[in-house]
């Protein structure tokens, strides 16, 4: 009988650690499945909000014949994703969800020129696209065990001079300008989805279990960002516009 103790104590000290990779597996699982419910619930509401201001002549007039009132929804949106990132460790759930979809709300108003712009057949085929390319790396990031943090602070550096040369391009149109800010945009936001998808992974197995709901909808909203600017990107080079 000696001979099938050694087996015996393999296998009672193994099980705690295959109990314990269970349950952060089911952990992770339950922390992404928020996440992503929660991006999709926003990309539902920008797409129904931008819909419904771009048949309605009396608001398009409004927010983009008015700068006023163009610059603050623009000024809104970046100071509801400041205090998301800022407040989230206070923030109650509920809070948070109702602010990202009011982000999202506000974004549906600022891109519903899009619809004015391109073709229903060109927008469709590149939410296609970039649902494909959003989901191929984000996969990537989630199930790699190769480290992202440094990719991830090289695409957030380069995030940064995109911001600067998108300023730049404001006051000063040239097409060249623009192509290059188009491709490094496309490269920047496809790294971000990697290095976010495995942060939120990571994060999903740090987090004190009281605090998942809050940290679930501002994970949503970093894809959602790298979603939406993705698309944002890749319409300027797969748009057919209007005649």
């Amino acid at each position: 009988m000696s001979w099938n103790q050694p087996s015996w104590n393999q296998s009672s000290t193994r099980e705690p650690a295959f109990v314990a990779a269970d349950v952060r597996d089911e952990r992770v699982g339950a922390f992404l499945s928020k996440v992503y419910g929660w991006m999709f619930l926003g990309l539902l509401v920008t797409a129904g909000t931008a819909f419904a201001v771009a048949s309605s002549p009396a608001i398009i007039e409004i927010v983009f014949l008015n700068r006023l009132v163009f610059w603050a929804l623009l000024i809104a949106q970046l100071g509801l994703v400041f205090y998301l990132a800022a407040r989230v460790e206070k923030l109650a759930p509920a809070t948070a969800a109702g602010l990202f979809i009011l982000y999202s709300a506000l974004t549906g108003v600022t891109s519903s020129v899009i619809l004015l712009l391109y073709t229903g057949a060109s927008i469709t085929s590149t939410f296609i696209i970039t649902a494909g390319m959003f989901g191929a790396t984000a996969f990537f990031g989630t199930v790699t065990k190769r480290s992202l943090a440094g990719m991830g602070q090289f695409f957030f550096m380069g995030l940064i001079g995109l911001i600067l040369a998108s300023i730049v391009g404001i006051f000063w149109h040239n097409d060249a300008l623009q192509f290059v800010i188009s491709v490094v945009g496309v490269l920047v936001f496809t790294g971000l989805t990697a290095w976010d998808a495995q942060r939120l992974k990571q994060m999903a197995v740090a987090l004190p279990d009281g605090r998942l709901g809050a940290y679930a909808v501002v994970g949503a909203l970093s894809l959602y960002l790298d979603f939406i600017n993705l698309f944002f990107f890749l319409l300027r080079f797969t748009g057919g516009r209007r005649d």
